[in-house]
């Protein structure tokens, strides 16, 4: 018996259909990973797949997942909205994300009518990008969205009803290129409670960036504004927040006796990592500028500042930044040099005023932009000498120009850390 030769089992046969008697948690997996053109394509492959990708929960279209290949604009127009049409129409399952952004796709009326249709569902996630012609209108069925938890909007006008209550389920709001008035904004930042991330970029119709979120751990924003107001966001963490136009020193004022510094902090006990860009600093530095604030910022562990160093107001607003981040990990500063400072002060004396400051956290810095300028020399001679345990600073300078003499300038500078290695980068 031991001698005899074990019979090894029959190979199957090859007209076995294997794909089509898949697990369904399979064939969810393997749609969940192709583009819906893609996913459509399976229908191909036997009688049970021909309808699976019209129970994806997700529906994209964007130009990578909708080919137009058309150069006729109204042909290409007709054909995505025959191909979205299409889709919805077969479709058999509750959609939970609906994305489209598609270039050759303007704010027509057929999206009215696709809104209308995902209002009557449970969707979760919902993403309209108008590339081209002016704002897109949103129809007011859009705000019966309830189920929400992310939305995302690029160049839409929106007009909420009188009657709209808020997206009680959103956690992640992101606005660009939009147009709403003051009144709706407030309202509707407001009436969304568990709202823990927001953007907002590039918009128009209200200048007063009143924030009032109390789960808010998120906030990016940039464009033109008057004012921003934090009420009941003790737990934002991240803020990155960019004024982009030089509105010059006689058009910014404090709002409040205290100075836009206090202000603006009052309310962001738990800051984690602040980014400062375009020209905000020299909001910060309107009014009043405290040495350090009331309560310093003990949890703030990266902060990127676009300063002007020969803007005195501006280097006083840095500083009391850095003396109010006593666990400060991460420094950047990029340079702004297209204005010269009013004041009569000089921004090199201002920083001798505070060399007995030490940064006793602060281990990476990053300098980016600089021309070499007396002013930004001094501000980097401050850092090296006030920072014990500093591992790293890189230094980009804006031009090649002089690039020997800031080295040379650089490598005179007294390190208060052994350690501290200066690496210059090639503009």
């Amino acid at each position: 018996m031991s001698n005899m030769k074990q019979r090894e089992p029959p190979e199957p046969p090859c007209d076995v259909d294997r794909i089509s008697n898949l697990p369904e948690h399979i064939v969810d997996k393997i749609l969940s990973h192709l583009s819906l053109r893609d996913a459509v394509r399976t229908s191909v492959l036997s009688t049970k797949w021909r309808y699976k990708w019209a129970t994806l929960p997700y529906l994209v279209f964007d130009n990578q997942t909708v080919l137009v290949p058309c150069q006729d604009q109204t042909l290409a127009k007709n054909k995505l909205v025959s191909i979205v049409d299409h889709v919805l129409l077969l479709h058999m399952s509750p959609i939970h994300r609906f994305k489209l952004s598609h270039r050759d796709l303007q704010g027509v009326s057929d999206i009215d009518r696709w809104i209308l249709f995902l209002s009557r569902g449970s969707l979760k996630e919902f993403i309209l990008e108008i590339w081209k012609g002016h704002r897109y209108k949103l129809p007011s069925c859009v705000y019966l969205f309830q189920s929400l938890n992310h939305l995302e909007l690029f160049n839409c006008l929106l007009k909420p009803p009188s009657n709209f209550k808020g997206f009680k389920n959103l956690k992640s709001l992101d606005l660009q290129h939009i147009t709403m008035d003051q009144t709706s904004f407030e309202h509707m930042i407001s009436s969304c409670p568990l709202l823990e991330r927001l953007t907002l970029m590039n918009f128009e119709g209200f200048a007063i960036l009143n924030i009032r979120c109390p789960n808010l751990l998120f906030f990016d924003v940039g464009g033109v504004f008057e004012d921003v107001i934090f009420q009941d966001t003790f737990h934002l963490a991240v803020v990155s927040i960019g004024l982009y136009v030089n509105t010059g020193n006689e058009r910014i004022t404090a709002f409040g006796c205290t100075g836009n510094m206090i202000n603006f902090f009052a309310c962001l006990p738990h800051i984690q990592r602040l980014e400062v860009q375009s020209y905000f600093l020299k909001y910060l530095a309107a009014g009043s500028i405290p040495g350090k604030l009331p309560k310093p910022c003990n949890d703030l562990s990266f902060l990127s500042l676009r300063i002007n160093c020969n803007d005195t107001d501006e280097n006083l607003a840095a500083l009391c930044l850095l003396r109010s981040a006593p666990n400060l990990q991460e420094l950047e500063l990029l340079a702004r040099t297209d204005e010269q400072a009013s004041t009569t002060r000089t921004a090199a004396n201002t920083v001798e005023n505070f060399h007995s400051i030490t940064f006793s956290q602060l281990r990476l810095i990053k300098i980016v932009g600089i021309t070499g300028m007396r002013q930004e020399l001094s501000f980097i001679e401050f850092l090296l000498a006030s920072t014990p345990i500093l591992e790293r600073m890189s230094i980009r300078p804006a031009s090649a120009d002089g690039r020997w003499e800031l080295v040379k300038d650089l490598l005179r500078f007294r390190r208060a850390s052994m350690f501290a290695e200066i690496i210059y980068l090639d503009p």
